[in-house]
């Protein structure tokens, strides 16, 4: 199909100021290109799945759902569990309409005359050229004294977008409702944790029918910034891809901080045929992960949240990779967290150019 790729960007810029708002303009349309997360599956294929809920999830997901982010983190300030100071959180909202090229609709909680964009965050988050479907892609900032979160999850399938917008709201909760996120700075088993737990809340929902994503999924990148030691901690899964760019005199130099989760890597491809799985190429530019003896579910990543059909045939995985930077005092830097559909025209040694958005 021919199409502009969604894009979906996070940017932060450590120890400065500034940021840029998206652009209006028209944006060029490139050449087809073959890049479908999710191959055509024959839906009579699709075997039943296992009753696993718990009762415990049902009544989290019911909690969580009743209180946004900023209610929580209240919750824990005044039971003394946490000192969050002043706070704000901003994330995308889905819109159900399907006007291409429009930015994606934001909502915020917490202090009104809280601005990110003073403290050097910047955002955007707008529709390719895809007129038969939602903006897939979700999004969450959290500002707080202590610490910052920051994510991006770029929804795939026919439900992706109701699958990434799940987890941009389940996932954070996990992390503020573990004790540990206001006392330690180990931030990685936290991570593992509430990734952990957001891909069992999306299994309970699927089977509950509040969620459909038995072949529907979504990548997911979270970076918890502490304040208190200058660090920045990534647990991530997919190929929604996170950078940081280092000023270098008067120039900047970009690293990633994570690597895309493809089946043809040799440790997840050797998960997934021990599964049970199989990684095809698809003669295009993907390779693919199938079922035994079966044409789904067709994904061109080795792991992710949601694909319930995926994690129980293939070897799929919802573990995120985890990668801790800390920051010099004397240098500066730019974070950049964005879907996949900006990473297919920059690398992350072009991240400089990028650096003038936010700058």
């Amino acid at each position: 199909k021919n199409r502009l790729a969604k894009e979906s960007v996070l940017w932060r810029r450590i120890f400065s100021m500034g940021c840029c708002a998206s652009s209006s303009s028209e944006v060029p349309v490139p050449k087809p290109r073959r890049r479908l997360s999710v191959g055509q599956v024959d839906e009579t294929e699709l075997p039943g799945t296992e009753d696993n809920e718990t009762e415990q999830d049902r009544g989290l997901i019911a909690q969580f759902s009743k209180n946004n982010l900023i209610e929580m983190i209240s919750d824990a300030d005044s039971t003394g569990k946490g000192k969050s100071g002043r706070r704000v959180s901003l994330s995308s909202k889905t819109d159900k309409g399907t006007t291409s090229f429009a930015n994606k609709t934001m909502q915020k909680f917490g202090d009104a005359d809280v601005d990110v964009t003073k403290g050097g965050i910047g955002f955007t988050c707008r529709k390719g050229l895809k007129p038969e479907s939602p903006n897939q892609d979700s999004w969450f900032v959290l500002k707080m004294e202590s610490f910052s979160l920051y994510a991006v999850f770029d929804g795939h399938g026919q439900k992706g977008h109701d699958v990434s917008n799940f987890a941009m709201d389940m996932l954070p909760k996990c992390i503020i409702k573990d004790e540990r996120c206001f006392t330690t700075r180990d931030w990685g088993p936290i991570l593992v944790e509430a990734f952990k737990k957001t891909q069992n809340f999306i299994t309970v929902s699927d089977k509950t029918k509040t969620l459909q994503a038995q072949m529907s999924g979504t990548t997911a990148t979270v970076a918890i910034h502490d304040h208190s030691d200058n660090s920045v901690t990534i647990g991530h899964v997919a190929d929604s891809t996170a950078c940081l760019g280092t000023k270098v005199g008067s120039s900047w130099q970009g690293v990633a901080l994570t690597r895309d989760h493809k089946p043809n890597l040799k440790d997840e491809k050797s998960r997934i045929e021990r599964a049970g799985g199989r990684v095809v190429f698809d003669g295009y530019a993907n390779y693919r992960v199938y079922a035994k003896n079966a044409r789904y579910p067709g994904l061109n990543m080795s792991r992710c949240l949601g694909d319930l059909l995926g994690h129980a045939e293939c070897g799929m995985s919802c573990e995120p990779e985890i990668n801790k930077v800390t920051f010099a005092k004397e240098k500066q830097y730019i974070l950049l967290v964005c879907s996949d559909g900006v990473w297919e025209f920059i690398s992350a040694q072009e991240v400089r150019g990028l650096s003038v958005l936010a700058f």
